[in-house]
This record gives C-alpha cells, sequence and structure tokens, in this order.
C-alpha cells in the first residue's frame, strides 16, 4: 500500500453510518444516553426531534418519551444547552465542558457585549447594572431548582426592564432584559432549558443552573469535540468540520493535528478519521430502513451530502434555511420523506426512483423490499407516537404535501 492513502467509498461510508448512528436494527442501543453517546449532539431547536431522533434508534421505541424525559429532567445525564454555531442541541452531560469551551466562549462574548451595546444605546441601565440584576437571577434560580422568565421575573423584578432595539430601523422593537439576559446566560454555560412547560413537543421551557463543570483550555476541547465527532462521523472533510462546528478552518487544521487524525481519499477529495479508525467496517446484517424527523443528526451531520442524498431530492426536503425536514431513509440513503396527518397516520412518500426496474439519481432501485420495511418504520413510529401530533418546527415542501 506504501504511502497511498485509503480510499473508503459510498458504500463503506453508508456502512459506518448505519453502525455508528445506531439505524441498523442490530446497532440499536437501550437509552437516550446510549443514543447521544453514539451521536454527540441532538438538535434541540426543535424539541419534537430529540425524542423522535431517539426513538429511531431504541430497541424499544416505546420506552422513547419516558427514558427521555428520565435522561433529561430527572437523572440529568442529558443536557439541553447551547452549541455549535450558536444552536441548541442536547448533549451527554459529560460533554458540558467540552463544549462550552470549544464553541461556547467565543459566542458569549459577543453576546454578552451586544446586550449592553443595545442597552446603552437605548439609555437603559449598565452593564454594572446588569452584572448586579444577574447575579440576583442567579441566586433565584438556584432557591426555585426551575423557573420560567416570568417566575424569575416576580423573583426579580429588574428583570422586567424594557429598553428599545434598534430604534428607527425598519426591524425597530422593544426587548425585555430577562429574554435577552437569559439567552447570554445560556451561551456562557450558566443556565440549561429545563422541563417544558407542555408536553414533550413543547417549545417553552423553565430555565434552570447549568450543571457544574470544569474550565477547559479551549484548545484542548476543540481537539477532544472534533475527535469525537470524527468517531461518530468520519470519515469527513474538512468543509465538512468547518461547517458542523461553526469555527475558522485554522482552529479545525489546529484539532485535527493535535488529535493525529488519518487521512483517507474519498469521492469528493481528501477525508479524515480519528487515528485508529482506517481499517475496513462491517456491512450491516441486514437491510434497513428508517424515518428520521426533521433536523435529525445523521441527515445534517455533513456538509457534502452527496453519497447520502441525491441533489435532486433537496428542493422537497429542505426549507429556504437549509433546515432538513423528515426523512425515509433505506440502506444508509436518503429515499423519500414522510409525515404525520391530523389523525395520526404516518404517511410517506419516496422520491427515488421507485419500482424494480427505475433507477433514482444514484443509480440505485427502491423496489419492495425497501418499501415493505420503509412501511414496518412507519407502523413503529405511529405506534409508540399515539395519540401525540407533531408538527414539524421547520415545514419542508414534502411534509406540507403530505398532510394537505
Amino acid at each position: 500500500m506504501g504511502d497511498a492513502l485509503r480510499y473508503i467509498g459510498v458504500a463503506e461510508r453508508r456502512a459506518r453510518l448505519a453502525l455508528r448512528h445506531r439505524l441498523a436494527p442490530e446497532a440499536r442501543v437501550a437509552t437516550p444516553e446510549a443514543v447521544a453517546d453514539a451521536l454527540l449532539a441532538l438538535h434541540g431547536s426543535d424539541p419534537a426531534t430529540v425524542y423522535l431522533a431517539v426513538g429511531a434508534r431504541l430497541a424499544d421505541p416505546e420506552t422513547t418519551v419516558a427514558e427521555t424525559d428520565r435522561a433529561l429532567y430527572a437523572d440529568r445525564t442529558l443536557v439541553r444547552m447551547h452549541g455549535m454555531r450558536h444552536t441548541v442541541f442536547v448533549f451527554p452531560t459529560e460533554s458540558t465542558a467540552v463544549v462550552h469551551a470549544s464553541t461556547g466562549l467565543a459566542v458569549a462574548a459577543r453576546e454578552r457585549a451586544s446586550l449592553v451595546k443595545d442597552m446603552a444605546k437605548a439609555g437603559a441601565p449598565d452593564a454594572a447594572w446588569l452584572q448586579e440584576v444577574e447575579e440576583s437571577a442567579l441566586a433565584a434560580l438556584a432557591r426555585l431548582g426551575q423557573a420560567t422568565a416570568a417566575e424569575l421575573a416576580r423573583e426579580e423584578p429588574r428583570l422586567r426592564e424594557q429598553f428599545v432595539y434598534a430604534a428607527g430601523k425598519p426591524y425597530e422593537g422593544v426587548h425585555t432584559v430577562v429574554t435577552r439576559l437569559l439567552r447570554v446566560l445560556g451561551v456562557e454555560g450558566k443556565v440549561v432549558r429545563g422541563r417544558p412547560l407542555g408536553s414533550w413537543t413543547s417549545s417553552q421551557f423553565r430555565w434552570a443552573l447549568a450543571p457544574a463543570h470544569a474550565e477547559l483550555p479551549v484548545a484542548q476541547a476543540q481537539s477532544e469535540l472534533l475527535r469525537r465527532w470524527l468517531t461518530a462521523c468520519g470519515p469527513a472533510t474538512e468543509a465538512d468540520l468547518k461547517w458542523w462546528t461553526g469555527w475558522k478552518v485554522t482552529d479545525v487544521r489546529r484539532a485535527l493535528t493535535a488529535i493525529g487524525a488519518r487521512a483517507v481519499t474519498l469521492d469528493e477529495g481528501t477525508g479524515y478519521v480519528v487515528e485508529d479508525d482506517v481499517e475496513a467496517v462491517p456491512t450491516p446484517g441486514e437491510p434497513w430502513a428508517a424515518l428520521l424527523p426533521g433536523l435529525d443528526p445523521t441527515a445534517m451531520g455533513w456538509q457534502g451530502r452527496d453519497w447520502y442524498l441525491a441533489p435532486e431530492l433537496r428542493p422537497g426536503l429542505f426549507d429556504y434555511s437549509g433546515n432538513v425536514g423528515p426523512t425515509v431513509w433505506w440502506n444508509g440513503r436518503v429515499v423519500g420523506s414522510w409525515a404525520q396527518r391530523a389523525d395520526g397516520e404516518i404517511v410517506w412518500r419516496i422520491l427515488a426512483g421507485e419500482g424494480e426496474g427505475e433507477r433514482d439519481g444514484k443509480g440505485e432501485g427502491v423496489g419492495g423490499e425497501a418499501k415493505a420495511a420503509i412501511e414496518a418504520a412507519a407502523a413503529r413510529l405511529e405506534a409508540w407516537l399515539g395519540a401525540t401530533r407533531v408538527t414539524p418546527r421547520f415545514r419542508t415542501p414534502v411534509e406540507k404535501e403530505l398532510v394537505s
């Protein structure tokens, strides 16, 4: 083999995805913690995504809601907090120090400076006043355990202070200190989202103090985050890594060097895996299908997606901001979309070529075996959802057509 880089083709990348993302039947796990450990991060912008992503990977999806609630709100082994690209994710609690130092600190500094600047422009109280109110609010949160913004403002009335944002601009608005301050405290790693006010699909959350964690050097934390992500998602290109982390390319390259990442050859160029992950992986023991939610970490895992999502399928599966909607998977690639109708029925549509004689953009058929497996996956999802109705926060063209 000499100095030649090992080639990892599409089939092997799909096999890695199936096994490491716990989607193949033999790879499914028993707990939400095991799902989060495998994926590193679950998108939390849409609360339902967390539960649907977990349920798709559990050996017994009927336990999804109870077990995920336990992990998030009783045992606190999972935590919902800001992470990469200033986005809310659910992480294993043990990862909070790594996430905060690697991605949160720089964003937090900008957020606090922006709040102080906006308040000063509006003639609102200064940074010293804000610091005093913040300390009082955190003390109140410690007493209460969990609280909504309104409950916190009752404890610390100065949180109700309002100021005009962007005066004279078309987007002028009135901001309340508590709303902006909680956002800043969130990205600073001081508070996290707690139990929702309603069911597991609710987007209205209480707030809680963040779990204590060590303060890590930024470079060390970035190296560790990248190592964990490559373990779950490698191989990946430099562009994938820069996009997923939201870092500068110099940070990505430094972290790759620090962990001793190995370069490999992909169809789109050079990719990277962790040092001991160059050998081939086995193919899943049986074909598999999955119905994954909008913003699922597998569908959103890479910037370069051609190896699992044909370009011609994208217009129907993404919204105008680039958020992926619900997707139907067959053997490591996206072949369609799904939705839940008002009566609870799970409906789906194949967007790739249907029938034994037809082909999709990858030259692969989607025939009877695939449709039977997808139907079984839809039945499992419909069964554990029961009376719960789920509408994606980010609607996509096909999903909207399916429920119309």
